[in-house]
């Protein structure tokens, strides 16, 4: 069986497909740069779902929705690398949720730093 023109005739037929090929596209010869760019984007990705894990945990510790710092560490890592995807792959409406997210994340990791620096003033 050969999954590049099995996939190709079930492209036609399927908008998923594309994806299903791509996928496949990594595992098959070379890298190419279209790989390389998939490869970023997953991995930009994981660092979104990060984001959500870490909280998810400390929320079950807490016993309480809380947000805690890496939160923000892993939405400013997953929103520059998808930042970068979006730009790559030439989507303005990608880069533009993405691009206004990193203005987010960065200023709420100032504001972790600035509180932590006000608590080490006052246990001074």
């Amino acid at each position: 069986m050969n999954i590049v023109s099995d996939q190709h005739a079930v492209t036609a037929a399927s908008p998923s497909a594309g994806v299903h090929h791509a996928f496949l596209s990594l595992f098959q010869g070379p890298m190419t740069g279209m790989d390389v760019l998939i490869l970023i984007g997953f991995a930009g990705q994981i660092m979104f779902f990060m984001r959500f894990f870490v909280q998810w945990i400390a929320s079950e510790r807490a016993g309480k929705s809380v947000v805690p710092e890496t939160f923000w560490y892993f939405s400013l890592a997953g929103g520059v690398i998808l930042t970068f995807y979006a730009y790559s792959r030439h989507d303005p409406v990608f880069l533009l949720g993405q691009g206004v997210g990193l203005f987010i994340y960065i200023r709420n990791i100032m504001l972790v730093h600035q509180n932590k620096k006000l608590r080490a003033g006052d246990s001074a």
